[in-house]
């Protein structure tokens, strides 16, 4: 059983910046496929960014692309998302996920494992 906690959430003013992090449980984190999607009370959980275990690739939702960067830390057993120039509708619970197949995913439905979220609150 793989397990993903997160951190770093929090509030923020708009234009400010946040990182979150998620940490592995498992020796195998440099065989996954690490994401995070985002998810408003009454809302559906959104695809934000993801980042491919085999080459590095990065993948962005159009709303966040210019503003947000995913990276991982193999060495850590550690995703990043580091989120600038925060808008009220950034406000939601984050989520990080992991998808042991060979691609990455779009999909809440492909993806093995899921953090427990953590708060994004940005007031204007």
């Amino acid at each position: 059983q793989v397990q993903l906690v997160e951190s770093g959430g929090g509030l923020v003013q708009a234009g400010g910046s946040l990182r979150l992090s998620c940490a592995a449980s498992s020796r195998t984190f440099i065989m996954f496929n690490m994401a995070w999607f985002r998810q408003a009370p009454g809302k559906e959980r959104e695809f934000v960014a993801a980042v491919s275990w085999r080459d590095g690739a990065t993948y962005y939702a159009e709303s966040v692309k210019d503003r947000v960067t995913i990276s991982r830390d193999d060495a850590k057993n550690t995703v990043y998302l580091q989120m600038n120039n925060l808008k009220p509708e950034d406000t939601d619970v984050y989520y990080c996920a992991a998808r042991t197949y060979y691609s990455t995913s779009y999909s809440t439905s492909q993806y093995n494992y899921w953090g427990q979220g953590t708060q994004v609150t940005v007031s204007s």
